[in-house]
């Protein structure tokens, strides 16, 4: 089991995809919003992958002053525009610049955050098919691409039952959502379908997968709160049997109380 602490955050934002605009939520974040004190949650779609690791440590360089005089973090985790090596053997692990890897649990003002990533792109096959388009490298697993095949999100009943066994988790940021939750309708997506034609059982296999998830954490009795997610594009929020459930839009903030 994955855990970070954040003993100094006084506050906590997640945010929606940011498809490698990494400068640019700093800036929002710690410039024109003033943050200091926060933790940022990224729920999916950071942007790794597309370039080689040096840029990342760049990017991490670049903007490391700032989050040091903001006393701010930015926690990243996988989205299905990501390489999920950067999430796993390769993460980033800055102490204010991070990636982690699914089932891990943040801690801090009084919340106990589980973290699970991945999604379905629906625009796969035109990835697959385009020249920027490189396989996997099993000697270079962070050659730079634009897709990669294990994006899917994965449901690991055993690393949740160690969770749940030692923590309680009130609040949930996953990229995707279970599919009670906007969005519904799978409208656009025929037009992929004609040309990937598992597309769409797949899309239905991931949102199950969000599916169980929230019912184990219902069977463990955890105090869920709330629960936050990207990768749609659009904003939403409902609350259904008392947790609230939030659809961030493309680099929309969210402040978790």
């Amino acid at each position: 089991m994955t855990t970070f602490d954040f003993p100094e955050a006084k506050g906590i934002v997640v945010c929606g995809d940011i498809h490698g605009e990494f400068d640019t939520l700093v800036h929002k974040c710690c410039v024109l919003n003033a943050m200091t004190d926060t933790l940022i949650v990224l729920a999916g779609d950071c942007g790794f992958g597309f370039e080689r690791p040096d840029y990342y440590e760049s990017t991490y360089k670049r903007n490391s002053e700032r989050l040091s005089k903001s006393n701010c973090w930015v926690v990243m985790m996988r989205g299905n525009h990501d390489n999920p090596a950067y999430f796993n053997t390769y993460r980033l692990k800055h102490s204010r610049f991070m990636t982690i890897p699914d089932y891990t649990v943040l801690t801090a003002c009084g919340h106990n955050i589980l973290c699970v990533g991945g999604a379905i792109s629906v625009d796969r096959t035109y990835r697959i098919m385009s020249r920027h388009y490189n396989p996997p490298h099993p000697s270079d697993p962070l050659f730079p691409s634009i897709y990669w095949m294990n994006e899917p999100p994965v449901f690991d009943y055993t690393q949740l039952k160690q969770v749940t066994d030692s923590l309680a988790i009130d609040t949930v940021v996953t990229h995707t959502a279970p599919s009670f939750c906007e969005m519904i309708e799978k409208t656009g997506l025929d037009s992929w379908a004609a040309q990937d034609h598992t597309l769409l059982f797949d899309v239905e296999a991931e949102r199950k997968t969000m599916d169980g998830l929230y019912e184990s954490l219902r069977k463990f009795r955890q105090p869920l709160r709330t629960w936050l997610y990207g990768h749609f594009h659009q904003s939403w929020h409902s609350e259904i049997d008392g947790v609230m459930f939030r659809m961030l839009d493309i680099m929309e903030l969210c402040e978790l109380r």
